[in-house]
């Protein structure tokens, strides 16, 4: 398993062993270190967890000290670039996936699990183009695959609880309305990843998928949380022209301070969020269609919010924060 260390990929961990599979961890180990301390992975992982540190840039170690002669029946990746910024996402999501894929080939694997993201349908940005690239790759290697396209994680539309604990209004894009979502748990997700194991209808397929319920757009997130608060809702709109004017500014000022241009990327990141839906999109009309994404799973959005509401820990977003 690749990416465990992350919050989708610590849900997956463990849907694994629920189920009873034996579960192998390659983790990230600085490029060209042999040997490195697996004892910061260890304690994030549940106790006996199978870790080998292993570089993604270098396929021989992956061979020789990953896969290392055993055998395996698949592979299964949440492994994503952290922030999304072009280096690292073609570091990460592309030539670090090729590497596994070249060494599960040598190595006689069968399946390849794949957590993707719905917004590749839409590739204007860096990270969903290297995205695709590994898809491609994936598709054409022969190897039985699962490609998983989730719409948008709790983690992701949890940053404004607090501005709300605070007074302070709800933020929206326009209206509030511009895009909507399926939102899916990181358990609901996990069982759905590892289920593409045992299920021939998920075999060679792309599988775009959402959490249960009707589709739910920002206005309504703002709204629930509120009625959980018990507070009257108010909301604070910024147009979306704000947010081209940001990047505008960040690419000019790029051009001589080169680390405001990847900012200027992370701007358009969020912009992208801000104006398209994380729904199937109809190729014939260019419209997401909430009818047309899947569902799966038990866990809604407003029992994820009222569980912060009244105490539980809100997910650490780090470079996914948006607010």
């Amino acid at each position: 398993m690749l990416g465990a260390t992350g919050t989708i990929g610590r849900a997956t961990l463990d849907a694994l062993l629920r189920r009873g599979h034996e579960v192998v961890c390659f983790t990230r180990a600085p490029a060209g270190a042999r040997g490195a301390d697996p004892r910061p992975e260890r304690a994030r992982l549940p106790e006996g967890t199978a870790i080998r540190p292993v570089d993604f840039g270098d396929p021989a170690a992956l061979a020789t000290e990953g896969f290392a002669g055993e055998r395996f029946d698949a592979v299964l990746s949440c492994m994503a670039s952290r922030s999304g910024a072009p280096a690292d996402a073609w570091a990460v999501d592309h030539r670090a996936h090729l590497n596994v894929l070249a060494a599960a080939q040598q190595a006689g694997i069968g399946h390849f699990v794949l957590l993707s993201a719905i917004c590749v349908q839409k590739p204007l940005l860096a990270f969903q183009q290297a995205k695709l690239a590994f898809e491609a790759a994936l598709i054409g290697s022969g190897l039985r695959y699962s490609i998983v396209r989730p719409t948008a994680f709790f983690k992701s539309l949890s940053g404004q609880i607090e501005r709300l604990r605070q007074g302070r209004p709800f933020l929206i894009f326009g209206d509030g309305t511009l895009t909507a979502c399926k939102p899916i748990s990181d358990a609901d997700l996990a069982d759905y990843l590892v289920g593409c194991l045992d299920d021939p209808h998920r075999w060679n397929a792309i599988l775009p998928i959402g959490g249960p319920g009707e589709a739910i757009t920002p206005r309504q997130q703002g709204e629930a949380l509120f009625a959980l608060l018990g507070r009257e809702p108010r909301f604070r709109s910024v147009p979306v022209a704000v947010l081209d004017i940001v990047i505008a500014t960040l690419k000019l000022l790029g051009a001589v301070v080169p680390p405001l241009a990847a900012k200027a990327e992370l701007a358009r990141i969020g912009r992208y969020y801000a104006t398209e839906s994380m729904l199937v999109l109809d190729p014939a009309t260019g419209r997401y269609d909430a009818a047309a994404t899947p569902s799966t799973g038990t866990d809604t959005l407003v029992s994820f919010y009222r569980a912060v509401v009244n105490g539980a820990a809100a997910p650490e977003r780090g470079d996914h924060a948006v607010f």
